[in-house]
């Protein structure tokens, strides 16, 4: 009998041992957060089981997901969490990608209209797909709610991501700007969205007069805030959904909170995100990746105090992965998102990621989880200074020169004379010695910091 009694303690023991070893398991699995992500579409006619087992091995443990249904989701989750992969919900919200057309049709008085009184209803901004809702209609409030709700019941979903939470571009990036064969020194009526009827009433109570009788109204403060507090109120009626289901909440927006107040009313540093992955692009705006560190160490002071800063970048198929990563973690993000795990081709660009991910996830653990920064750097506003920029700006001014004269001799350029200063913008003159040739070099400083530049050819005489 006593040897019974002392096996059933025994077994007894083991079991909770056992029970408690489990507990602690699913404990640090729960609470761990994925530190290397990528978003990705969901395709149901593509191998995603594949490509999940490529993300495990590459390193990346989440995946911001956009699938055009919950039960996609559903099919989706089991296969990610089978590698290890978390998966949250990638969402539009005021441009809604698989609901565009059904409510074109159904509630055209919905969407945007820009100063010139033009609706996104039946006109278009860039390309056809930028079907921006407005954020002051009840009506698309209620339903963005209902439809956050939805995705939130998934199971094993971990949380909700929300992208184009903001207004169409009142600037584009510069690099883009050839593409639309545009110029974007400031803001211009046909880019400047948020003045819905229901927004312009809703300020006039507010504040007593219509931005619309300014002389400029893109120098309206207090309405460039109001549009961007509208965008905010999206933003939190979304994040209390989440939360009350237990979930992240998390947000892609533009590259800091002052640039994507100004480039698109997105005043994001006041969203209460658990998460934030801002799309630093470095490609889109400077083309240095000093734009990295800038960004990082400006979302480092301009974050939601309870908000964890990650960093989105463009994935290069090259060794500036690597430095565009380096400039992110070394300066205080946790984490890295790449657009996207399908660019990563190159056989020992695949293998030094994965080797890079496993060492940061490693240096992050031995640091309690939390990444301190590393580099000594600061933000530097003197394009002068910043020798990555200045050798680009050159590079363009030799390829302008060649272009005229293909036999044409290195460039020598003259002292860079300032010529004008206005808003963000920043013009200045500069010659190459040899040719003779004037150039317009412009500087873009949206969010205070720099931001863009561009380069022109300009008269024999200035």
């Amino acid at each position: 009998m006593k040897k019974l009694i002392k096996y059933y303690f025994i077994s007894l023991l083991l079991l909770l041992i056992h029970g408690f070893s489990i507990s602690r398991t699913y404990s640090a699995e729960k609470e761990r957060t994925a530190m290397f992500w990528t978003w990705l579409d969901y395709n149901a006619q593509t191998n995603f089981d594949s490509i999940c087992r490529e993300m495990n091995y590459l390193g990346i443990d989440g995946v911001m997901l956009n699938a055009a249904s919950p039960d996609e989701y559903r099919v989706a989750i089991p296969i990610a969490k089978k590698y290890g992969i978390q998966v949250i919900a990638w969402l539009w919200t005021m441009n809604l990608e698989h609901d565009r057309d059904k409510i074109l049709q159904e509630h055209p008085d919905w969407f945007s209209v820009n100063r010139n009184g033009k609706s996104l209803a039946d006109t278009t901004a860039y390309v056809g797909y930028y079907k921006f809702l407005s954020p002051v209609v009840p009506a698309v409030k209620e339903y963005i709610s209902k439809k956050i709700e939805s995705y939130c019941e998934i199971e094993g979903l971990e949380g909700i991501s929300i992208d184009y939470n903001r207004y169409v571009d009142v600037v584009l990036p510069t690099t883009l700007w050839p593409k639309y064969n545009i110029v974007q020194d400031r803001e211009y009526p046909a880019w400047d969205y948020g003045y819905h009827t229901i927004a312009i009433e809703k300020f006039k109570n507010q504040y007593g007069y219509d931005p619309r009788t300014q002389k400029d109204p893109s120098k309206d403060l207090k309405w460039r805030q109001f549009r961007c507090d509208q965008i905010t109120d999206i933003a939190n009626m979304i994040a209390e959904i989440v939360h009350s289901h237990g979930k992240t909440m998390a947000a892609s927006p533009f590259p800091t909170p002052k640039m994507a107040s100004r480039m698109v009313r997105q005043d994001w540093g006041k969203w209460n995100l658990d998460v934030v992955f801002p799309m630093v692009y470095s490609n889109f705006y400077t083309e240095d990746p000093s734009f990295i560190s800038d960004c990082t160490l400006e979302n480092v002071r301009d974050k939601g105090a309870n908000t964890t800063l990650y960093c989105g970048l463009m994935a290069k198929n090259n060794e500036e992965m690597f430095i565009d990563m380096d400039h992110a973690l070394s300066n205080g993000a946790q984490g890295i998102s790449i657009f996207t795990i399908h660019s990563l081709k190159d056989p020992q660009i695949r293998e030094k990621f994965r080797t890079y991910t496993a060492a940061a996830k490693a240096r992050k653990a031995q640091n309690n989880g939390m990444l301190t920064r590393t580099a000594h750097t600061k933000i530097e506003n003197d394009p002068f200074k910043k020798e990555g920029i200045m050798k680009l700006i050159t590079q363009k001014i030799q390829f302008l020169v060649q272009a005229e004269n293909p036999a044409a001799s290195p460039i020598e350029l003259s002292k860079y004379k300032k010529i004008d200063s206005y808003d963000v913008t920043r013009k200045y003159l500069v010659t190459d010695k040899l040719s003779k040739k004037n150039f317009y070099v412009t500087f873009f400083f949206y969010g205070g910091i720099l931001s863009g530049w561009n380069v022109d050819p300009a008269p024999a005489t200035v």
